[in-house]
């Protein structure tokens, strides 16, 4: 009877909202939030109806007077109801704003507002630990800063299993994992520049990295309009940031506003732009971030960034840029080519957080490939928790995970495929996933779009016959592929590398530019600073920010945190100049040494950093064996085994010179001024001897060039030469081949090559094999007629 009488409620709520939303008196036509026949919406008129609001849903996010008749009365306080009850406690412009919505999304979505502090796009961990590395590692492997400073809640968000999985990872890998961040020191004063330089990276952070965190709403610029907290990922920006709905109060020809007012999360959410309707949220709204650093989101998309300006639109204009950048469009990830969102893979803890800090990346994601995909032996159910996700040097073994058969609560509030199947499949730490489902030995993924995919692993493709030759050989013949290596590392066949981050950060002449993090810090009802004036937030200093060169093919290989081979990018090669509020160089050209780390001693190693990587750019094809195994680029010696760059430690200067390179007129200039601490090119970071040059990944204990045993077995430059060193003639047997195939025209293409040498591999093998036999048994025969001999 309650529940009938609940629901005769909420309709009449719904039924008369339109009559009763005093709203609408001014923001008529603006779409509705959500489908006022979901359960969100129910809920939301119920609350109304609760706090003597009746079917003005409004106020229950946003607030604000619903008896006012001014928009500057309406848009203050909030109703009496909630002063001592959940829900807002005054005007809140943005109600996802993180400063305020624990009175908002909280009084449904609790355990996601609770984790949001401890969350890596909140904290941006990370990030300031890169930094702060690249400049002389002032926190050294320990990750002790974070945006605001912050600290672990009493439970983390997952099953049990999860939790001690993270425990146990926790445990091992405290730097990766702390208990406590303090907020980062504030943007330093051109005079205390003048006594330490290193604080430059302060301002550094504040001015140009740290725009993109949840606390605020970032930059004003295409391509980066977003909202804040909540809102950042679930209420859709375009690039242009326009506003194309139908509230006539907003100012459709002015930047920075939402698309429409709808909420986009999971597949049962349908958001209409116009007359065309979607569900899930955007790669596009991902990419708002995600376009520095390891450019993920734009990789997933396949646009990999350039200098220049093709193509031409239809009225001779350059591209324009986007994420401030121009790009090139290469090879887009299969799954965003199969329509998948970056949620369809991607967690709720992998978005939202677990409650609990991590420093970077490998910490905060807990899925990896073999999830879905499994290996040529094993299906996903039956890999045991921890595969891939070792965090050592061996491959996980132990009883298989199985599936999982139930949700948390928080995770059933979002999409639950209604047919089940056998079970959910299982994250690499322990969490079902929701929209992966167990079908026999397929899986059927439940696209955030509405579309299904059936999945076929691994093994089951095996046992089809349809895995290429290449592919068997490589996942499954040669077992140590499987056992020590990412899939992505050959499945990822391009990687943005931005060489070189020249640095310059320039506090003469009085410059300034904003603080973007305080600016997010001061807010009032959860509207933050740089959403009005960025102009009060001028700190001293101004970033400029070239590059030395970029290239996407073929990504060098290291050792990943989890201890697994993976391709490597340019992390934060930071080559500092910081020009003193007198116009001279504090420092020029300079690259820190960091003594003690990275195996090197007092001298030190360089504290430019390469950065293991998923690059999101995977394809079917994988990257070719050469491009590896024939590759001095792949083994870290650098392109071509770095022997294009000169000496970068040294002053060029170009201009007339004598043969003895004597510069000839006094009036002339550096062309290309010297790096001090840098002999060789950006992408060599490991000698042969297997001296590390750079430093590889600074989060994770194992992130390391690949060891001298690991390039041994790599390395298999100069192979050609095996066969080739005896044409055409260096040997009899050989000659007599090369010159019979001449003479009777067979033409060696590639394919014939292949096979000459497939054949070759066969005949020595047995050959050797039984000669072995031949000269055993003789051996043999011998003995046993000595022994005759002496009876």
């Amino acid at each position: 009877m309650k529940k009938i009488l609940y629901f005769m409620v909420v309709l009449t709520a719904m039924m008369t909202a339109g009559e009763t939303n005093s709203c609408f008196k001014c923001h008529q036509g603006i779409e509705h939030i959500r489908d006022h026949k979901s359960k969100m919406m129910e809920k939301i008129f119920a609350k109304a109806d609760e706090a003597d609001v009746a079917g003005n849903d409004c106020v229950v996010c946003h607030g604000g007077n619903p008896e006012a008749s001014t928009k500057e009365k309406a848009h203050k306080g909030t109703p009496e109801y909630f002063k001592d009850n959940e829900g807002p406690k005054a005007f809140y412009p943005d109600p996802g704003s993180p400063w305020i919505n624990e009175n908002t999304c909280g009084m449904c979505h609790k355990k996601q507002i609770a984790a949001q502090w401890n969350n890596l796009m909140a904290t941006e961990a990370g990030k300031i630990h890169g930094a702060l590395w690249g400049f002389g590692a002032k926190d050294g492997y320990d990750h002790n800063h974070s945006n605001f400073g912050n600290e672990n809640i009493h439970k983390r968000v997952g099953t049990d299993v999860y939790t001690k999985y993270m425990n146990e990872l926790s445990i091992k890998e405290p730097q990766g994992f702390p208990k406590k961040m303090k907020a980062l020191p504030p943007a330093p004063t051109a005079e205390e520049i003048e006594k330490d330089p290193t604080l430059s990276v302060y301002t550094y952070l504040r001015q140009e990295c740290l725009r993109c965190h949840t606390g605020g709403k970032g930059r004003k610029r295409r391509g980066d309009f977003r909202g804040i907290g909540c809102s950042s990922c679930h209420i859709p920006y375009s690039n242009e940031g326009y506003y194309e709905g139908n509230d006539p109060t907003i100012d459709k020809n002015a930047t920075g506003h939402m698309l429409v007012h709808a909420i986009q999360s999971s597949r049962k959410v349908k958001v209409k732009v116009h007359d065309k309707t979607y569900s899930g949220i955007p790669v596009e709204t991902c990419t708002t971030c995600h376009n520095r650093g390891k450019r993920i989101g734009v990789s997933y998309q396949g646009l990999m960034e350039t200098e220049y300006q093709a193509n031409f639109d239809i009225q001779g204009n350059g591209q324009p840029k986007l994420h401030t950048k121009r790009y090139l469009h290469l090879q887009e990830d299969i799954h965003y080519s199969k329509g998948m969102l970056c949620q369809d893979c991607h967690t709720s803890i992998d978005h939202h957080g677990d409650g609990f800090n991590v420093g970077a990346n490998l910490g905060a994601v807990e899925i990896e490939c073999q999830d879905c995909h499994g290996t040529t032996d094993k299906y996903p159910w039956e890999l045991p928790l921890g595969y891939s996700d070792e965090f050592k040097t061996t491959p996980k073994t132990g009883k298989s995970r199985g599936v999982g058969h139930t949700l948390a609560k928080y995770l059933e509030q979002g999409y639950v495929p209604k047919d089940k199947g056998d079970g959910f499949l299982l994250s690499a730490r322990g969490n079902p996933l929701p929209k992966a489902i167990r079908k026999g030995n397929e899986v059927v993924m439940h696209l955030a779009s509405g579309k299904d995919l059936t999945l076929k692993p691994l093994k089951l493709l095996k046992k089809e016959g349809k895995i290429s030759k290449e592919g068997l050989v490589a996942m499954d013949q040669i077992k140590a592929h499987t056992d020590k290596l990412e899939c992505y590392t050959c499945h990822a066949t391009w990687a943005p590398q931005c060489y070189g981050c020249h640095v310059k950060i320039d506090y003469s002449g009085g410059k300034q530019n904003p603080d973007y993090l305080a600016a997010s810090a001061v807010h009032h009802n959860g509207v933050t600073g740089e959403v009005h004036n960025l102009k009060d937030f001028l700190v001293d200093g101004k970033v400029t920010e070239t590059r030395s060169y970029l290239r996407w093919e073929n990504p060098a290989l290291a050792q990943n945190g989890e201890g697994r081979i993976s391709p490597v990018i340019p992390g934060c090669q930071v080559i500092l100049t910081v020009i003193g509020k007198d116009g001279k160089a504090k420092l020029h050209n300079h690259i820190f040494k960091i003594p003690n780390k990275e195996g090197r001693g007092k001298e030190g190693v360089n504290s430019i950093v390469m950065s293991p990587v998923n690059p999101h750019t995977i394809t079917k094809k994988a990257r070719t064996c050469t491009s590896c195994h024939d590759s001095a680029k792949a083994l870290g010696y650098g392109i071509e085994g770095g022997k294009y760059f000169a000496d970068q430690s040294k002053t060029t200067i170009v201009d007339l010179m004598s043969a003895d390179k004597t510069v000839l007129p006094n009036r002339t200039d550096e062309q290309m001024p010297s790096i001090p601490n840098l002999k060789d090119d950006l992408s060599r970071f490991v000698d042969e001897n297997g001296t590390q040059l750079q430093t590889v990944g600074d989060h994770w204990k194992l992130s390391q060039a690949l060891d001298n045993e690991t390039r041994s077995k790599l390395d298999r430059r100069g192979v050609c030469l095996s066969c080739h060193q005896e044409m055409p003639s260096e040997d009899l047997a050989v000659s007599m081949m090369v010159h019979t195939a001449k003479f009777a025209g067979v033409k060696i293409d590639n394919k014939v090559h292949h096979s000459i040498i497939h054949k070759t591999i066969l005949l020595s093998a047995w050959v050797q094999v039984l000669s072995a036999l031949v000269l055993g048994g003789s051996l043999v025969y011998w003995l046993m007629k000595r022994r005759k001999r002496r009876k």
